[in-house]
C-alpha cells in the first residue's frame, strides 16, 4: 500500500482513485462497509486525516483514539487498500469551506474519480458540509459520490464510541464483534524498569500515549511481532496499567510472550486484546505478585487455547 501525505502536486499515476473518506478510527465493520462500496468503483484508495480532527480542535481533551496512524495503515493494507491519502489536518485544512474542500482537495488536488462516505459524514469548516452538499459538489466538480448506509450489530449502530465504551468496561470480545477484528495496540517496544525480567517474566513495554485506554488490568493477548528477526505470532499475557505495586502513575502496556526468548527492544509489536482476566491489584509483597502472575499466565493460556 502506498501512503501519500499531501494533496498538492500529485504524480499523475496517483490521481483518479476511488476513495473511501473518513477518519476510520478503529477500522470497524461500519468503516469496512464504506471501503467495500468504494472498492467497487475503481482503484481503491482511502482518504483520511492525521492528526484526527478532534485532536486538532481539542488538543487537551482526554485521549480517545482506538488506534494510532501506524495501526490504522496496517489494518487498511490488510483490506486491500492500494493508496492511503493520509492528509495533514491543521489550520489550512480546517479553514476550508465545504466547497473549497471539494474543489481544491478532492477535485484539483487528488483528482479523485469517486468518493464513498458513510451516511453520517460531515466535512468542511465547522463540519457544515452534509452528504447532500457532497453529492451536489461532486456533480459540480466532476467526481461521483456514493453514500454507504450505517452498519448495525445486535440492533445497535456500530460506532467508534460504542467500541470505546466496550473497551472501557473490560469487554474486548464485544468490541471485537463491532470491529470485525480483535482490538490491537501497536507500537515500538521501549525500555522499561526491567522488573519483569527480575521476576522471571520479561515483558515488552509499549507506550499507550494518545490512545483511548481500555479497562486497566490483565488480559490474555495474541501478539504479532512485526519487525526484527523474531517476526511471527505468539500468545501472551499483558498488563495494562500504572503498576500500583511500584507507585507509578503513567499507564503503559507490558506484555509477556509465552515461549519466547528473543530481544524485542526497538521492534514493533501488535498486541491484540482477547479477554479481560482481572483488574490491577496491589500485592503485599513480591512472592504474592509472582504467584498471581503464574496464575494469570495459566488462565491466559487456557483462554487462548479455547479461542
Amino acid at each position: 500500500m502506498k501512503i501519500i501525505k499531501h494533496w498538492q502536486g500529485l504524480d499523475p499515476k496517483d490521481r483518479g482513485a476511488s476513495v473511501a473518506m473518513g477518519n476510520f478510527d478503529g477500522v470497524h465493520l461500519g468503516h469496512r462497509s464504506v471501503i467495500e462500496v468504494a472498492a467497487a468503483q475503481g482503484p481503491l484508495g482511502v482518504l483520511t486525516f492525521e492528526p484526527h480532527p478532534r485532536e486538532f480542535f481539542a488538543p487537551d481533551a482526554p485521549p480517545f483514539r482506538l488506534m494510532n496512524a501506524e495501526a490504522r495503515a496496517n489494518r487498511l493494507a490488510k483490506l486491500g487498500v492500494q493508496t492511503l491519502f493520509e492528509l495533514p489536518f491543521g489550520v489550512e485544512m480546517a479553514s476550508l469551506s465545504p466547497d473549497e474542500f471539494a474543489q481544491q482537495v478532492l477535485a484539483e488536488g487528488l483528482g479523485i474519480a469517486h468518493v464513498t462516505v458513510g451516511s453520517d459524514f460531515c466535512f468542511g469548516k465547522g463540519r457544515k458540509g452534509t452528504i447532500d452538499d457532497l453529492q451536489q459538489l461532486g456533480t459540480r466538480y466532476g467526481f461521483g459520490v456514493t453514500i454507504a448506509p450505517l452498519m448495525r450489530a445486535g440492533g445497535k449502530e456500530i460506532s467508534s464510541t460504542a467500541i470505546r465504551n466496550a473497551l472501557s468496561e473490560g469487554r474486548p470480545r464485544d468490541a471485537a464483534t463491532m470491529l470485525g477484528h480483535l482490538h490491537r495496540i501497536e507500537g515500538e517496544v521501549i525500555h522499561g524498569e526491567k522488573r519483569g525480567r527480575e521476576l522471571g517474566f520479561p515483558t515488552a513495554n509499549m507506550s499507550v500515549a494518545g490512545l483511548h485506554l481500555p479497562r486497566l488490568g490483565v488480559y490474555a493477548v495474541k501478539v504479532d511481532v512485526l519487525t526484527g528477526p523474531d517476526t511471527g505470532s505468539y500468545g501472551g499475557a499483558a498488563s495494562l496499567g500504572v503498576r500500583p505495586m511500584f507507585g507509578e502513575n503513567t499507564p503503559n502496556l507490558e506484555t509477556y510472550l509465552f515461549d519466547f526468548k528473543g530481544d524485542l527492544y526497538g521492534q514493533h509489536l501488535s498486541v491484540a486484546l482477547v479477554d479481560y482476566l482481572r483488574p490491577e491489584l496491589k500485592f503485599d509483597g513480591l512472592p504474592a505478585l509472582i504467584a498471581q502472575m503464574d496464575s494469570d499466565c495459566s488462565r491466559a493460556r487456557a483462554v487462548l487455547a479455547a479461542a
